[in-house]
């Protein structure tokens, strides 16, 4: 076995860095999810994922993945031989859009290109046509994580609003919460997805869904088969501050923590931060001479950059080289871009000096696995950090 010196980087959109504090809480020793400590702590973290969410509606919380939660949002609002209108935005659309064919609902599904998101006069001009609102749903991914392209969800709900059609609407949220502003009230969303392990600064284990009373109403009517899905009985344990089955005590314990974290920093100034590292590592990236995945500026995504290699360079090869010699984890291409593109999350509990050294990684990583580029994206990403390490974008966020 080597052994290796130093800390591992881990620098995936997801899982993220879990910071030393959530670490400690997440240690502490299980204790009964049926008793009044338990209950003390639940009165503190449903009411901060409220405000985490910025939902009026409950967060309902699940022992399981965002995918996981992907199907609690269908199961729960929608019935067999409902219209659903999805857009292809990347890996991650495709899959939720296949769990949502397996449930025999009815899937529209807008075709992309993977190098933008969901396109808002697309949306509208097929809402306009839905004289007869048989779409039931409109269901999109707000960051999608393989390709670093976040869609702009306020313009989706203008498009509902606009066209004045009552379809739910439904957003995956899981690697833009708690690192990309999102608005679930002030958006009009009826479900979000989230999960545990990107931005929430979590291991993986939690689902979410946050969810209005539009889509509270629709869950009363809904057809498709649920059971621990089922928000019903969750809601009505978390009115006494339980729930209906041995929750996942450990990691309560963390989100606890971590929704105290964001509250002692602002979400303004967090969204700033991601921000700020997400254009540090595209100034990497063009220093570099190499290509992004997103095309469009205006959907840069704060979470996650995919990097596109050059032609007759494998993206896995070039990581292998770079977790082998340099110790640090890169996303891998997913789906129709495995082996062309390689990602570098940059969401959680990250400062200044571990971006930097992401970005020294990679640029190492490039010239020992002989990719063709330009040397320089780490000088050029750390006089963009050094102008004053956060300090403006601090100032913006108040």
């Amino acid at each position: 076995m080597t052994t290796r010196l130093g800390r591992h980087f881990i620098q995936i959109p997801g899982p993220t860095n879990v910071p030393d504090r959530v670490l400690r809480a997440i240690a502490a020793p299980t204790i009964d999810h049926r008793g009044p400590e338990f209950s003390a702590i639940m009165q503190d973290v449903l009411p901060g994922l409220q405000r985490l969410f910025k939902s009026a509606g409950p967060v309902v919380i699940f022992a399981g993945s965002g995918s996981g939660a992907w199907e609690a949002a269908l199961v729960n609002t929608l019935s067999p031989g409902d219209k659903v209108l999805m857009a292809e935005t990347g890996h991650f659309s495709n899959l939720w859009e296949r769990m949502a064919r397996k449930f025999a609902l009815d899937v529209e599904y807008l075709p992309g290109d993977w190098r933008g998101g969901v396109n808002p006069a697309r949306v509208e001009a097929r809402l306009a046509e839905d004289k007869a609102h048989a779409i039931k749903a409109v269901a999109i991914v707000h960051n999608e994580t393989s390709t670093g392209v976040t869609s702009d969800v306020a313009a989706i709900r203008r498009a509902l609003d606009q066209t004045r059609h009552p379809a739910l609407f439904l957003v995956d949220a899981i690697s833009s919460l708690g690192s990309i502003d999102l608005r679930t009230a002030e958006w009009g969303i009826d479900v979000v997805v989230g999960g545990s392990q990107k931005g929430l600064m979590l291991p993986p284990g939690l689902g979410f869904n946050a969810v209005s009373e539009k889509a509270l109403a629709a869950a009363k009517k809904a057809k498709l088969s649920r059971s621990f899905w089922d928000w019903e009985p969750i809601l009505e344990a978390n009115k006494a501050w339980s729930f209906p089955f041995t929750p996942n005590i450990n990691l309560i314990f963390g989100l606890k923590e971590a929704v105290a974290m964001f509250e002692e920093v602002g979400l303004a100034a967090v969204f700033a931060r991601h921000a700020r590292h997400g254009e540090a590592v595209r100034r990497a990236v063009r220093a570099w001479d190499l290509e992004l995945q997103a095309a469009n500026p205006a959907e840069y995504s704060a979470s996650v950059t995919a990097i596109r290699v050059p032609e007759g360079v494998n993206a896995d090869s070039t990581r292998a080289v770079i977790l082998e010699d340099f110790d640090m984890s890169l996303g891998a291409g997913l789906g129709k871009l495995a082996g062309k593109v390689f990602r570098i999350g940059h969401l959680g509990a990250l400062n200044d000096l571990m971006i930097a050294g992401t970005l020294a990684g990679v640029e190492m990583g490039l010239l020992r696995a002989q990719v063709p580029h330009q040397r320089g994206g780490v000088l050029t990403a750390l006089d963009f950090l050094a102008r004053d390490s956060g300090r403006t974008a601090k100032k913006a966020a108040e």
